[in-house]
């Protein structure tokens, strides 16, 4: 293959050329050595041109294994010339960078014709005349372009090879014989201009192919063949030539670049054999501390075994820094994407180290030959056969080095160079070393130089896998002090030494060294010794013998005193001479090189077997090992092993036994379900049995359990986090949909049990995107695998992300941890795409979609979460950690995790479920030791499938086999095929799993275990299967015909496309895939066979992602009954605990309800479509469950608590009690339940992670029992096993540590922490997609992390529900809805207007009685007014004192917002923007500030308001001529007609409720103009200026910074009515009359959000009599009450307040006289001398709309039209705490109003609150001590006279204005319970109160201002007359005297 070299290098021409070469060297004083190593080309290869292209052929050769197979053809190529072309074949590496220059403008490029257009081709000029200068010889080129053809060149003979292969010049010099051009110097400009068109570098060897000779006629034709190589040897090249993978040999490593499925050298990028060959650089490396800046490349793992491969002597020279050329490697160079390095000029420069962690010594070429000789600065030539031992993957690294030890010099200076070499450096391999001893030594690198390798090095491996810990030196500042470390702590070389010998000596005899376990013991050194004990160099070998003595000969201590090569030399040597001197040899020997000149230096031979293969196995990255087992069964490297087990463990033909058996049987098949395996029935009949049907599995309902829900909230709010952040990257205003997409790994089982779960769950339907009918059929379109459709798939889901700019899309990347190759460095590997994941999540479309949200969930995040992570750690969602095992009820199930797994280990039962097969380790062990070529998962796999054989012949055929089978073997397969006829099982049995990476490994288990299962009749007991993510299931029909029977399933062609659906099948499944991709299976899964896992999988994920196929969820009390010997463990983050408090359930408000919706099977939030129905069981004793998608426990509840949650408003939950416990669960069976359809694989079981948290009695499920191999057991038996857990390993191959030396990482680390850890310490490789991530995290990123199978599915299916809601309920709104009291009481009056009027008539209106009670909710707690129509009954049932808080909320209702509401400052749209936002020009400063002054008659002084007006409002304002004092604000005229006008100025007062408050009228004015002005406190003003730069504010005075609404409204009154009189004086001027100006205001609640109207009848009333309600807006409501007939008659209008039961019935009448609020239209001028109370903070418009009437005005409410109230739970006064005045006291119980009032000079706590709100709340709470009399009385109400207070709804008021000639009720006959006298004027006399008559002990309260107002009071009305009063009946509010309190005083009538 290639140019490899072929030829064989005599040791004694080698020598003689070694000598010749240091002598020359010493004797040039030019420092200008001679290229005196091209005489080493002692076999036909001449120096190579360009040493870097090369760098594939050097090491294939002696790297290689024997077969000449090529693993695609499958055929030796045995043509020379087809050999010669293979190098071409790699199409898939991109051209290099340096051949792809131009041709010069206007020369000719085609194929066969020079630049300059002339024709090179030999059939063309063969007769020709050519001109040939002397000492030039006329050879014929091969393009790969033009294959048929050969191509004529003349080039100089001293640059080809002579007859032998021999002395060819290095470089090239020739001549262009079609065009004449001469003297190209370098043959890559020569092929330029013959256009030879090449994708690899030029080299002449390859191309230069023939002599060209003349035949008779004269005509040139082609000769021989140029002799680069011995023909000798290419004649056996099919030996010598081997194509093999390159996985043994890559440069990658999985520290160092080689990632799960890739290989991080430069040269691999696609699976085509010539380019995946042993790849090895002709390159010397070096550093003086010898792994210090050298990256250290890896011998192949497999070798030749045969004789007949030549050996080809090679040299690895690892040496320092010294003041050499450096090697340049440009970052960009190391992109896997281009092939190989250029050096640039003479060579080298220094590598960047951290860019090229193995890549940059194995790539840097020799130095660039020059024509004539060296550059003088060079040192040494590279010798042509110096071949370093090809890239080993070390297992540690830090960016900043490659392998550095520790020494002071910095890393800069580190250059990798030739250097010359000395007799005493060099270490030639033994040939055979391999077959001789078995074992293939692994040198690890320790400190110092190591010598060169050459002669066999494929017999040997480099590896760095502990170096990193001696390179404590490059530890930054930063990581020092993290490590609570100084630099005077670092650790010397001799130290190092005796900790790695005092490491390996404690090292079991199965254990292989960890490069994390060492860093730890030299962390803990390095803490625990601040100054270093000095160690002589005499104590040191004395010391470190002494160490090793320890071991018991396992470890031993080699010293020398010239270099480390004499050591490693000598024990080479004695390992090849043979078995005799293989007694007793050492595992490890430790090599001291005790040099005075360098210090101590030392590395680490392994010699034991075991852990010799482990660690070069370990260098691997999975692609890699995969590779290298699909090589050795194709090129049939293992008949040897597939012919030992041809015979069975006794010694028989396995074959002949099974046909013999088979024979004996005559076609009779073992019976299933029934007793004994002996039992034998026809092969037809059992075909027809078929099982009951389970009733189980059709009683299943899909869930959501708590903890899913705990998660899907936690990323709901993360989301909402995101858009609180004020960044702008996620505006969930405006969306009102979700869609989604989930990318899942590339397999088919796991797109089906996705699209299930979305089925199962309902979500599709419940966000509207289908119907019920299609969303069986659509829900795999929602699935995406990454593979190669994936591409267009994307592009239509990126289309419909575009085209939908207010849907929110969810892109969710399942399994996120599985491909994360960079997209550059992405290639086929091991036949699966890699990169796909990176080029679809990451690309540039996804990141700047602003409607996109990336979700990534994954149950092994540590790749996610390295130094370069694109997710911010604040969107990290991790699975809650809830340890309740002991409180759980007995039939629940809980998460059983892999520490769960770990901890087990310690329960001391008798047979663990986590368990090591010894006997089947010590077979392997045997096996491995007499097939040291194989790798051993090869010869795993042979002796499970034996094991697996003889367990079913042992247990039918042939029992003398048992004694041969492990125990753990025989127990599953007895299981296997006896549980289905064990009683009560129904036929139901135990799942197999075993775990087979290599799919050819994988296909050969299945197809021996089938063929054996058949041979033995066992075929109808259980099945085999092999579960690849390639395909789909495939089971045979009589198999498929039990499934169906046990699910009740009636369509014939149903067929199990998951894992879930096999349940209760007797089954083997062999798993196959480079990963584990998340599929669950089913509960029946019992055994999980992990024997193939071993030291190959060294990283966390690798290991805990197999081990991960057994996490499910079990039974409590079995956990609990197991841990017999030891407390509960913390189970550290992986239990769920499935309980819910009923208040947590979720409620689905019916407004966005279409029928569709609620019959879909998706109930309310929790409750999810039944197509689950018909498949899921529990089997007694065994299976599992988890749910995976989860939903509350009872389906039908409907509670409070979920729109509250998803409010923006973020009201806390609330705890409601279950509304609808019994709810009846048929209405939500989906239509394909009841008659299940070929496409609904759905109406299977709910899945096995779906299943319900409670388990029948008698369904127990246990945890699955795992079977490791020993490496994965140690690292999984975590502390209670010897070695580190598995959790302190690299976290995946893809990433390295980023420090030598790091905290350890404990298992209690978890979540967040963990997270922060990785972030810290880990860095992505080179080909990882983060490597190059943008410094900016992208914002729309989450990540879900939880452990395997934990639920983590249904968890973000619940996510993407509650954001749907969530979208909604931004766009929907809480209104109260509350039932109207008044139509059942409304009066007949013999007034009636006709229903469909639209104005009021004046007239009718007046004869309208007013209705005196207020009837709205909000006045509930009120005290009712009395009226003649009064009930004589409460209907209330009362609550004690002091549970006025308690009282039940008021009622809401979540109602659809529509395009008329009103909205809050959260509220952002395109068409409002410039109406509520503030422009960025616009700055607030712009807003003016004017003062307002004006005489308050009622106040008695001068009142001064400030107005802010934003300059585009200033023309609603009229200012005097100068511009700056404000005159009034414009008022129209009565008269005044124009379609868009509102006429009445708009004032909402408002408080506390900047952000919350509906201050946005844009779209509920339709975009009308109108003026509204908000009026707020003065302290408030900066908030509210900040929130509504554009709205107008009018500032209160700040007197009434805590004053309550009533004050307000009375300001707005006033102000408007001194504005009226301005604006006539102003308009009258202009000939306008006074009464012809606009007298009306419009007062608004900031809490008004939607108006309805009834829809204009056409006569369609339906026939219940209700009509329906629409939307309408503001404006048009406004314009409808303002263009009323008579308008300024009426005092007030206003609408009433809306509730559900009005869409029921329309109004008896269409005007009614009664209470107004809310939203008043109202009459200044009317109203002029009614004011609103200023002190009041309550019941103000009851108070107002009482005396307005009683002045005899007119109040008239529209009852077609309804306000919609807003449910806002912030601000408006609601949330003002009383507390204490003095702080100090430290009182934390709440105070109750029964304390709002003491007695005048008391000692009681005073307290921080205005007077007059401890007053009212007082009244509300206690009124019943005040009054007795009157409770529950409502014919003897409490009269109170000029003012209306709530005394609690117990208490009746009756109403009665003292002023003369107003309107009150008769009270003729009305004897009252009591007396009211509130702050009373001087219209109260005595004379009035003298008409009204008491009841004997009613009760009197007088309130005033002060204690001498309140005496004056008394005196003045002469109550002492029939009142009696006594001293203690005085009382004043409980405030201190600065803050004015209130005083009352009480008195009984006599």
């Amino acid at each position: 293959m290639g140019n490899s070299y072929a030829g064989q290098l005599k040791s004694a021409r080698f020598e003689e050329a070694l000598h010749n070469s240091i002598e020359a060297s010493l004797r040039s004083s030019g420092g200008d050595p001679q290229p005196i190593f091209t005489q080493l080309y002692l076999e036909p290869e001449a120096y190579p041109g360009n040493m870097e292209a090369d760098v594939k052929s050097k090491a294939d050769m002696p790297l290689q294994g024997e077969e000449g197979h090529d693993p695609l053809n499958g055929h030796a190529s045995n043509d020379p010339e087809e050999l010669e072309d293979d190098d071409d074949s790699d199409s898939s590496s991109p051209p290099l960078p340096y051949l792809q220059t131009p041709a010069p403008d206007g020369s000719c490029t085609l194929d066969g014709f020079c630049q300059a257009g002339k024709d090179l081709r030999l059939v063309t000029i063969a007769a020709e005349p050519i001109e040939v200068p002397a000492g030039f010889e006329l050879v014929g080129a091969k393009s790969p372009s033009i294959p048929e053809h050969i191509l004529v060149c003349a080039v100089d003979r001293r640059f080809l090879p002579d007859e032998n292969g021999k002395n060819a010049l290095l470089g090239f010099s020739g001549n262009c014989v079609g065009c004449g051009e001469k003297g190209f110097r370098y043959f890559t400009e020569f092929s330029n201009h013959i256009n030879l068109k090449l994708s690899t570098q030029p080299k002449k060897q390859k191309h230069l192919k023939y002599y060209l000779v003349k035949n008779s006629q004269g005509a040139l034709c082609k000769g021989p063949l140029i002799c680069w190589k011995d023909s000798k040897t290419r004649q056996f090249s099919s030996s010598a030539l081997t194509s093999k993978p390159s996985s043994s040999s890559s440069l990658s490593s999985k520290e160092n670049g080689g990632a799960s499925g890739h290989s991080s050298s430069p040269f691999s990028l696609s699976d085509s054999p010539p380019t995946r060959m042993a790849q090895a650089s002709s390159v010397f490396f070096g550093s003086q501390d010898l792994g210090r800046d050298c990256s250290f490349l890896k011998p192949l793992a497999s070798t030749p075994s045969h004789k007949t491969l030549p050996i080809v002597p090679t040299a690895l020279r690892v040496n320092g820094p010294t003041n050499g050329l450096g090697v340049d490697v440009h970052t960009s160079l190391l992109s896997p994407s281009q092939v190989s390095l250029v050096p640039q000029a003479q060579g080298y420069r220094t590598p960047d180290l951290g860019d090229s962690p193995v890549s940059s010594p194995m790539n840097s070429g020799p130095p660039k030959k020059r024509h004539r000789s060296w550059h003088p600065s060079a040192l040494v030539p590279v010798p042509p056969t110096a071949v370093p031992v090809p890239a080993i993957r070390p297992i540690v690294n830090s960016p900043g080095s490659v392998l550095a030890v520790s020494s002071p010099q910095s890393l800069a200076a580190g250059v990798i160079q030739p250097q010359p070499v000395t007799a005493g450096e060099t270490v030639i391999v033994p040939e055979n070393l391999l077959n001789s001893s078995g074992v293939r030594p692994v040198i690890l690198i320790g400190h110092g130089t190591l010598p060169y390798f050459y002669g066999s090095v494929g017999n040997i491996v480099v590896s760095p896998l502990l170096v990193s810990c001696y390179k404590s030196s490059q530890l930054t500042e930063s990581n020092l002090e993290t490590l609570g470390l100084h630099s005077n702590q670092m650790l010397s070389v001799e130290m190092m030494i005796l900790l790695t010998l005092q490491y390996l000596a404690r090292l079991a005899s199965n254990q292989i060294p960890l490069r994390e376990e060492l860093e730890q013991i030299v962390l803990k050194a390095m803490l625990g010794c601040p100054g270093n004990p000095a160690i002589s160099p005499s104590q040191l070998p004395w010391l470190a013998r002494l160490e090793a003595s320890v071991s018991g000969g396992s470890v031993q201590v080699v010293v020398t005193h010239n270099s480390l090569g004499e050591g490693i030399s000598e024990s080479l040597h004695s390992l090849s001479e043979g078995p005799q001197h293989q007694q007793h040899l050492p595992t490890y020997v430790v090599i001291i090189c005790a040099s005075k000149i360098n210090g101590n230096e030392f590395c680490v031979l392994v010699l034991g077997k075991y852990q010799a293969r482990a660690l070069a196995e370990g260098m691997l990255t999975t692609n890699e090992f995969l590779k290298e087992i699909s090589y050795e069964l194709i090129t049939g490297k293992v008949t040897v092993l597939a012919s030992h087990f041809k015979t069975t463990s006794l010694g028989d033909n396995l074959d002949k036994q099974l046909v013999r058996y088979q024979r004996r049987r005559k076609g009779q098949v073992i019976q299933p379900y029934q007793g004994d395996v002996t039992e034998n029935t026809n092969s037809q009949e059992p075909a027809s049995m078929s099982p009951p049907p389970d009733s189980e599995l059709l009683n299943r309902i899909f869930q959501i359990y708590p903890a899913q829900l705990t998660v899907a909230r936690s990323l709901l709010s993360q989301v909402c986090s995101i858009a609180d952040s004020g960044t702008q990257n996620l505006d969930l205003g405006r969306f009102c949909k979700v869609d989604f997409l989930v990318l899942v790994p590339p397999s088919h089982i796991l797109v089906h049990q996705t699209a299930q779960r979305i089925r199962q769950s309902g979500v599709l339907v419940d966000l509207g995107n289908e119907d019920t009918s299609t969303a069986h059929q659509k829900s795999e379109k929602y699935v995406v695998r990454l593979d190669a459709d994936v591409h267009t798939k994307m592009e239509a889901f990126m289309k419909k992300v575009k085209q939908n700019p207010y849907t929110l899309f969810v892109l969710i990347h399942d399994n996120s941890h599985v491909d994360l190759t960079s997209a550059l460095s992405g290639s086929v590997c091991h036949g699966e795409l890699q990169g796909l994941a990176d080029r679809v999540v990451n690309c540039q479309e996804v990141l700047d979609a602003m409607n996109l949200l990336v979700l990534q969930v994954s149950c092994f995040p540590y790749t996610l979460q390295t130094h370069q992570s694109r997710i911010s750690i604040h969107n990290e969602i991790h699975w809650p950690s809830n340890n309740h095992l002991r409180e759980q009820p007995h039939n629940e199930l809980v998460y059983f995790g892999l520490r769960d797994y770990s901890c087990s280990l310690q329960w001391g039962v008798a047979s663990p479920i986590l368990r090591c097969d010894d006997a089947f380790e010590k077979m392997v062990h045997t096996l491995l030791e007499r097939h040291p070529h194989l790798h051993s998962m090869v010869i795993r796999s042979y002796l499970l499938i034996q094991q697996y054989t003889e367990a079913m012949m042992a247990l039918t055929s042939s029992p003398s086999l048992r004694d041969h089978i492990t125990p753990e073997t025989l127990a599953m397969v007895e299981d296997l095929i006896n549980a289905p006829s064990r009683e009560g099982s129904q036929g139901r049995g135990h799942m197999l799993l075993v775990r087979v990476p290599s799919l050819q490994l994988a296909m050969l288990a299945r197809e021996r275990l089938e063929d054996v299962r058949d041979k033995l009749g066992l075929q109808l007991c259980f099945a085999v299967m092999l579960g690849s993510p390639a395909s789909e299931l495939s089971l045979s029909r009589n198999f498929i015909n039990i499934l169906r029977a046990w699910r009740g399933c009636e369509n014939e062609e149903w067929v199990p496309h998951t894992y879930e659906d096999l349940e209760g099948l007797p089954c083997i499944i062999i798993l196959t895939g480079k990963d584990p991709l998340g599929e669950t299976f089913p509960r029946s899964l019992k055994y999980t066979d992990l024997r193939l896992i071993d030291s190959s999988y060294l990283t966390r994920t690798a290991l805990e992602q197999e081990v991960g196929l057994a996490c499910t969820y079990v039974s409590v009390d079995v956990v609990q009954e197991s841990k017999t010997s030891t407390a509960p463990r913390e189970s550290d983050g992986e239990k769920t605990t499935p309980t819910l408090n009923d208040g947590e359930e979720l409620e689905r408000p019916q407004s966005n309800g279409s029928a569709a919706t609620r019959t879909s099977g998706s109930l309310v939030e929790n409750g999810v479509s039944s197509s689950d129905l018909a498949d899921s069981f529990q089997k007694p004793s065994t299976s599992t469950s988890q749910p995976e998608c989860l939903v509350t426990s009872d389906v039908a509840t409907l509670t409070e608590g979920f729109k509250q949650e998803c409010d923006s408003l973020g009201s806390q939950l609330s705890s409601n009690p279950l509304k609808a416990p019994n709810a009846p669960r048929s209405n939500y069976s989906s239509s394909s339940s009841s008659s299940p359809s070929p496409s609904s694989s759905s109406t299977q079981r709910p899945s096995q992670s779906t299943q319900f948290g409670r388990v029948s009695k008698s369904s127990r499920v246990s945890p699955r029992t795992v079977i490791l191999s020993r490496a994965a057991y140690n690292l999984l038996s975590g502390e209670s096993g010897s070695q580190l857990s598995s959790f302190s390993l690299l976290p995946h191959a893809d990433v390295s540590w980023s420090s030598p030396l790091r905290p350890l990482i404990t298992q209690n680390l978890q979540g967040a922490d963990q997270s922060l850890y990785y972030r810290q310490w880990t860095v992505a490789r080179q080909h990882h997609a983060d490597y190059e991530a943008p410094p900016v995290l992208h914002p729309r990123r989450l990540l879900l992390s939880g452990p395997p199978q934990v639920g983590k599915t249904g968890a973000y299916l619940q996510f993407l529900r509650i954001l749907f809601r969530m979208l909604i309920r931004l766009l929907e709104v809480d209104v109260y809805d509350d039932d109207d009291e008044e139509d059942e009481e409304e009066e007949t009056t013999d007034v009636t207007t006709p229903a469909n009027t639209q104005w009021p008539d004046i007239e009718d209106i007046r004869k309208l009685p007013f209705d005196l009670n207020p009837r709205d909710p909000k006045f509930r707690k009120a005290s009712p007014v009395y009226s003649d129509k009064m009930p004589k009954l409460f209907k209330v049932e009362f609550k004690k004192e002091g549970d006025n808080q308690t009282q039940g909320k008021r009622v809401t209702k979540s109602i659809r917002l529509s395009r008329f509401a009103a909205h809050n400052a959260f509220h952002h749209c395109e068409q409002c923007h410039l109406y509520s936002e503030a422009v960025p020009t616009t700055q607030l400063s712009e807003c003016s500030l004017h003062a307002f002054s004006f005489c308050s008659s009622m106040l008695g002084e001068e009142v001064q308001l400030q107005f802010f007006i934003p300059k585009a409002k200033e023309q609603h304002f009229v200012f005097n001529h100068q511009g700056s004092h404000l005159e009034s604000l414009r008022l129209p005229l009565v008269s005044t007609k124009a379609h868009d006008l509102l006429k009445s100025p708009i004032f909402t007062p408002t408080t506390g409720r900047q952000e919350h408050g509906l201050l946005n009228l844009f779209h509920a004015m339709e975009g009308a103009t109108h003026l509204h002005i908000l009026v707020v406190k003065q302290f408030e003003m900066p908030h509210y200026r900040k929130y509504w730069p554009n709205h107008i504010l009018l500032v209160l005075p700040a007197m009434f910074n805590s004053a309550g609404v009533g004050a307000a409204r009375f300001m707005i009154k006033e102000l408007s009515y001194h504005n009226l009189e301005l604006e006539r004086n102003r308009q009258e001027e202009q000939g306008v009359k006074r009464q012809d100006v606009w007298p009306f205001i419009v007062m608004m609640d900031d809490s008004c959000v939607l108006w309805n109207t009834y829809q204009p009848t056409d006569g369609s009333e339906k026939s219940n009599g209700s009509s329906a309600i629409i939307n309408v807006s503001l404006k048009a409501v406004l314009q409808h009450l303002e263009s009323t007939p008579k308008i300024p008659l009426y005092a007030m209008c206003g609408v009433r307040k809306w509730s559900s039961s009005l869409a029921h019935k329309t109004p008896r009448n269409p005007f009614s006289r009664c209470h107004l609020h809310d939203f008043v239209l109202l009459n200044v001028d009317l109203t002029q001398n009614v004011q609103y109370d200023l002190n009041r903070y309550d019941c103000e418009e009851v108070d107002f709309n009482l005396r307005v009437n009683s002045s005899g005005l007119l109040l008239c409410r529209f009852n077609n039209f309804f306000l919609m109230k807003k449910h806002i739970p912030v601000g408006g006064n609601k949330d003002f705490v009383v507390k204490p005045k003095l702080v100090e006291i430290e009182n934390k119980a709440p105070i109750s109003p029964p304390q709002y009032v003491c007695a005048p000079d008391s000692e009681q706590t005073l307290l921080d609150a205005p007077a007059q709100f401890l007053l009212e709340n007082f009244l509300q709470s206690c009124s019943h001590r005040l009054f007795p009399k009157a409770v529950q009385n409502r014919n003897n109400p409490v009269l109170s006279i000029d003012s209306y207070l709530s005394l609690s709804p117990e208490i009746s008021v009756c109403y009665i204005n003292s002023r003369p000639h107003s309107t009150n009720l008769n009270h003729q006959g009305l004897v009252f319970s009591g007396l009211l006298l509130y702050l009373c004027d001087s219209f109260v006399v005595s004379g009035l109160l003298k008409n009204f008559r008491f009841l004997k002990g009613a009760t009197l309260c007088v309130i005033c201002q002060d204690r001498s107002s309140l005496r004056q009071t008394i005196v003045r009305l002469e109550l002492e007359d029939e009142w009696q009063f006594r001293l203690r009946d005085e009382f004043q509010t409980a405030n201190c005297s600065e803050d004015r309190p209130l005083y009352f005083l009480t008195g009984r009538h006599v």
